[in-house]
């Protein structure tokens, strides 16, 4: 008892100083195990030294608009990137309602990734840009924009109908270079390496009759490359392996690193993952190795949804109906069937890669997890007490729970505001806050997901790690010399072994304590099936977890609803555990990933009851489980 009071107590004060890593240190002798074994030979004091793992968690957005997207700026988005930036490093900034914002505590990183559609085509529009006037179709947009409501709602739907047809009425690259150049500058300006890092990047928006196959790109580079090309848009193509090919290309060119993140498969009425190219021809080999070269990670939470799972894919998990969006495609043209769902969310996705690397030799849907904002208002608001919503008309007010964020012809199709979640951030594991370090987390998938809140989760899975490892000093020394972190892969289990995994959840130090920490397994059988299953490793205030693997007694809830309030007076700071998979079957392929549940607290909509004194909206939740979701480690047999 007294250890693991010691161990809260040091990573407490490791997380309150971002220094994530440290723990343990106080405990430990001069000489480590992991030192003496890495400097045996030189018989340095220091520790520290040779330290070359990953030993911080840096928290960032990598999805987020400014009025330089069509979609932001056309519509009351006045918020350009310095802003972004700005606000994203920690400072006060004025809304595009012109409310006060401000971050608890500053982000690490954050990529700012207008749509490459028309981008910067509202303040080209505004400023009577000579580019945008010598252009006869250009011309016409401008008249139509300064031609009142009825104008501007025909230059709106012009825009809207290119976008889905793939019309680029410009045909101007000079146009988005002008704008792309400018921004890649500003990044620049507000990349700071070492304190805070800005990203570029761009969305990729294929919509094809209106099922979500969005893309965002970022660009691990500065200007010098990022500068050289303008980016790729759906007017150039709707197909995911163009865009991949685009990517090649930019790396040629530049010397530089470039990948690209899904998101939304939740509105892509099925298309995401179903197993074959965007032309409907059978996934082949070449194809799966080219997706994971250019998409090792996907977009699990953010505003539009979360993409966990789904109720009806997975009955026996209790905690699948999280902010769900399930009724139709991004446009609410088309409803949603149920035989799409398994298509569509990330769980399944992984069990469908499965059995298609079975089937032919790769797995194209072997990605790690990250989380984003999605937000068009420059604001990247993930805390549900300070949500500033999607576009400028959903920012706080009295009045925004009934906006219609999707406004389909069929009432049933509609998506209100209040459906909006208040979501998400990506955390990865780095040796510093630089571009680089950051791009390389993603890329090899040391990444994790939240839904809003800075939880802090770190996981190892080997063959040999002991009960009392994950308490000790040494822990992800000894995590990194004899297994593999979230996103790596573990093969040729020993006679008789069976993974192993050690874990470690420290809470948000400004949020909610912890309800639990589960394993999500899913695996191949030898009928070529897959399967699920939930295995709670770690509960909060001394709850049983039953030889089934499940914690059957509820965390509870201390949320005043009325008052929008809750106490930390359940659930636990910290949560650390090992545990051994007792279904290991060495013949099966698998996956394993880590979801942290914290306690229930207010939702965003009861925070904007509670403080505009309105009726609380009924199509939603009072209260919420904020969440972490960490990238999978795959387990795959000898050939």
């Amino acid at each position: 008892m007294l250890l693991n009071r010691s161990l809260l107590v040091l990573m407490w004060a490791v997380s309150l100083f971002g220094l994530s890593i440290v723990i343990g240190s106080a405990l430990a002798s001069p000489y480590p195990t992991a030192a003496k074994e890495d400097l045996a030979e030189d018989r340095i004091y220091s520790p520290y030294v040779d330290r070359a793992y990953p030993d911080q968690v840096l928290f960032g957005d990598t999805h987020l608009h400014t009025k330089l997207s069509p979609d932001a700026g056309l519509i009351g988005t006045t918020l350009d990137a310095s802003d972004a930036y700005r606000f994203a490093r920690g400072e006060k900034v004025t809304s595009n309602t012109g409310q006060l914002v401000q971050l608890i505590r500053p982000l690490d990183f954050l990529a700012v990734t207008d749509h490459s559609e028309y981008i910067g085509l509202a303040p080209m529009l505004r400023d009577a840009n000579p580019l945008l006037l010598s252009n006869p179709e250009g011309k016409w947009l401008y008249e139509r924009f300064n031609a009142g409501l009825e104008g501007r709602m025909e230059g709106f739907a012009a825009i809207l109908t290119d976008a889905a047809t793939g019309n680029d009425r410009f045909g101007n690259p000079e146009m988005t270079r002008s704008i792309w150049t400018d921004f890649v500058h500003k990044a620049e300006q507000y990349n700071e390496p070492g304190r805070f890092t800005a990203l570029t990047g761009f969305e990729w928006t294929s919509t094809p009759k209106g099922d979500n196959l969005h893309r965002v790109v970022i660009l691990a580079d500065s200007a010098e490359r990022t500068s050289q090309i303008v980016p790729f848009t759906s007017f150039d193509s709707f197909d995911p392996e163009d865009l991949w090919k685009w990517l090649a290309g930019y790396e040629n060119k530049t010397g530089g690193q470039a990948i690209a993140i899904p998101h939304n498969a939740n509105l892509s009425n099925g298309l995401m993952f179903n197993g074959k190219t965007f032309t409907g021809e059978a996934i082949t080999r070449q194809y799966a190795e080219t997706r994971m070269r250019w998409e090792p990670l996907h977009e699990m939470s953010q505003i539009k949804g979360d993409e966990e799972t789904h109720p009806l894919l997975s009955p026996e998990d209790e905690f699948a109906d999280f902010e769900t969006w399930d009724v139709a495609n991004l446009d609410g043209s088309s409803p949603k069937k149920d035989d799409m769902l398994q298509y569509e969310y990330s769980r399944s996705a992984l069990k469908l890669g499965l059995k298609l690397g079975n089937a032919i030799g790769a797995n194209p849907y072997k990605f790690g997890m990250n989380a984003t904002t999605d937000a068009h208002t420059g604001l990247a608001t993930t805390r549900e007490e300070n949500y500033f919503g999607k576009y400028q008309k959903t920012e706080p007010s009295a009045e925004r729970h009934n906006h219609e964020v999707i406004p389909a012809d069929d009432p049933k199709l509609r998506i209100y505001t209040s459906q909006e979640a208040a979501s998400g951030l990506t955390a990865v594991w780095a040796r510093e806050n630089t571009r680089s370090e950051i791009f390389s987390a993603m890329k090899r998938k040391e990444t994790y997901a939240t839904t809003g809140t800075r939880i802090r989760v770190r996981v190892f899975a080997g063959w040999d790690f002991t009960t009392d490892e994950v308490s000790r000093p040494d822990f992800i020394a000894q995590g990194y010399r004899r297994g593999v972190p979230m996103g790596g892969d573990l093969s040729d289990a020993p006679v008789g072994g069976a993974p192993r995994f050690m874990i470690r959840a420290l809470r948000d130090p400004d949020g909610a304590n912890l309800d639990r920490v589960q394993i999500i397994k899913g695996w191949l059988d030898d009928k070529g099936e897959t399967h699920e299953r939930i295995y709670d490793v770690a509960v909060s205030d001394g709850r049983e977890i039953g030889a089934d693997g499940r914690c059957k007694t509820p965390v509870g809830s201390t949320v005043d609803i009325e008052k929008a309030t809750y106490t930390n007076t359940i659930g636990d700071a910290l949560l650390a555990v090992h545990w051994q998979d007792p279904d290991f079957d060495p013949k099966e392929s698998a996956f394993y990933y880590v979801r942290v549940l914290e306690i229930p607290t207010p939702r965003w909509t009861t925070y904007d009851a509670a403080f505009f004194n309105i009726k609380r909206p009924e199509n939603v939740p009072a209260t919420i489980q904020d969440r972490a979701y960490t990238s999978p480690i795959w387990y795959t047999p000898k050939s």
